[in-house]
């Protein structure tokens, strides 16, 4: 078993293994701004890059990052501090790297954008960046920043960069397109001093051809791709209807290879409460009732409102009060005074019993992890079924209920974001799940700057 781990891990690794020529003819120097942990250090020094020094402000990040990279053979190289106090450098820099604090424009934060003091951060990388002119920059940061509510931003930080005298170009690239079964969207802006030959020249990266699935680097789960059946519409959705929201990874022909545990969402492999609670038919239709209605306009302004008993008496015929006692005995509904009755569980970032996704061995791709971790599990079993009812079932019955899935771990965090099985992670397991979360997607960097040395050396 642990031959074929090496194996895989070996296999990943090879994802983003620089040609033996680039590695040994290619010297370039770059600063690490936003350092975190070193997901820029790890693929700039395999294609040859010496650092001459990186900023980070936590602690917990700074002894992680020095633990693996500051030897004696560097011992020398400066911590730089808070890229507040920067201004011009004491050395010439080729490019200059970084993970901009990300939360301004996240959906998890608390979307302020430039408003936010770490997104003013933006106008101390302008600084930096046009008192040392560096060849090139590389900078990254959430999805969330190419959307139409942030457009005011990113053009703003686009133009600041461009009058520094830089030919910037930007693009979203997904972990999974390099190699990493982590679905994974990240805005990288490019930066190229427009004084270097042909520096319109820089295009993004291709994806690569191949892709491993989460059995490839997750240790000690079943290896069993089991050949994808087809299914119409109509037996995957309700009233054959596809939902707008469905996401890369979920085919519309095709049994999602994962499970989702939530009252307030409907699909082939959602798992619900009265799924998993002994509930009678009549229970189950006045839950699927909440379901449906919940969300509609005439019952409330939210996005998703308690039903009173007087509409749920128009919605199912012959209901008595006592039914909907019985599932709030159960904890499957509760009562909001003066609005009416809602599921317990009614957020799906909660879950269900502290779950909220359980991916099957053989998935494409897992979620995006994040620095403030996820509820997300991995079954350490594959199933295989013909019709969507008895996939749902038999996942409840050989995989739920007899705990075949478990968390992620930090370790298992770092192989998801493409760290090599040699990097040091912090001692304690959530604070290494954060910084994981924060940090880059290191074959995404390799290639992206594969591509733009192909420009500036």
């Amino acid at each position: 078993m642990k031959s074929l781990i090496k194996a895989q891990q070996l296999e990943l690794f090879q994802l983003f293994q620089p040609i033996t020529s680039i590695k040994t003819t290619t010297k370039f120097t770059f600063v690490d701004l936003f350092s975190g942990i070193g997901g820029f250090r790890i693929p700039l020094e395999e294609l040859g890059g010496i650092c001459l020094g990186y900023s980070e402000i936590d602690k917990e990040a700074i002894k992680v990052y020095q633990n693996n990279f500051i030897r004696d053979t560097n011992a020398d190289e400066p911590y730089l501090g808070d890229v507040t106090n920067l201004n011009q450098l004491p050395f010439e820099i080729d490019v200059i790297v970084g993970g901009v604090p990300c939360q301004p424009w996240s959906i998890a934060g608390k979307l302020k954008g430039l408003e936010d003091p770490r997104g003013k951060l933006w106008i101390d990388v302008f600084r930096v960046v046009k008192a040392n002119q560096p060849k090139a920059f590389i900078l990254e940061n959430v999805k969330g920043l190419t959307e139409p509510r942030n457009r005011s931003s990113l053009e703003y930080i686009l133009d600041n960069l461009s009058l520094s005298g830089y030919v910037v170009k930007y693009q979203v690239l997904n972990s999974y397109d390099f190699g990493l079964p982590q679905d994974r969207d990240r805005i990288f802006i490019v930066g190229i001093r427009n004084d270097i030959s042909n520096c319109w020249g820089f295009t993004f990266p291709q994806a690569v051809n191949k892709h491993l699935k989460l059995y490839d680097v997750i240790p000690d789960i079943q290896r069993d791709n089991f050949s994808k059946k087809k299914f119409i519409s109509e037996l995957l959705f309700t009233d054959g209807k596809i939902p707008a929201s469905r996401g890369r990874f979920q085919k519309i022909d095709e049994l999602n290879d994962f499970f989702l545990f939530s009252d307030v969402r409907n699909g082939h492999t959602t798992i619900h409460s009265w799924d998993l609670i002994e509930t009678t038919e009549r229970e189950k239709l006045i839950c699927q009732t909440i379901l449906r209605n919940r969300r509609k306009k005439i019952y409330g302004d939210k996005d998703g409102n308690p039903l009173n008993f007087e509409v749920l008496q128009s919605l199912i015929a012959g209901l008595q009060i006592e039914k909907i006692n019985l599932l709030v005995n159960k904890e499957i509904l509760r009562f909001v005074e003066d609005k009416g009755y809602e599921f317990v569980n009614s957020k799906i970032s909660s879950g269900i019993n502290g779950i909220s996704k359980i991916y099957l061995p053989h998935a494409d791709a897992i979620g995006t992890l994040t620095a403030t971790g996820t509820r997300d599990y991995v079954a350490t079993i594959s199933i295989e079924c013909d019709e969507p009812e008895a996939y749902k079932q038999k996942f409840i019955q050989e995989i739920y209920l007899k705990n075949h899935y478990k968390p992620l771990t930090a370790k298992d965090y770092a192989r998801l974001q493409g760290f090599p099985e040699s990097f040091q992670i912090a001692d304690n397991e959530t604070k290494a799940k954060h910084q994981f979360g924060n940090a880059v997607s290191v074959p995404v960097v390799y290639h992206l700057a594969k591509s733009l040395l192909n420009i500036i050396i």
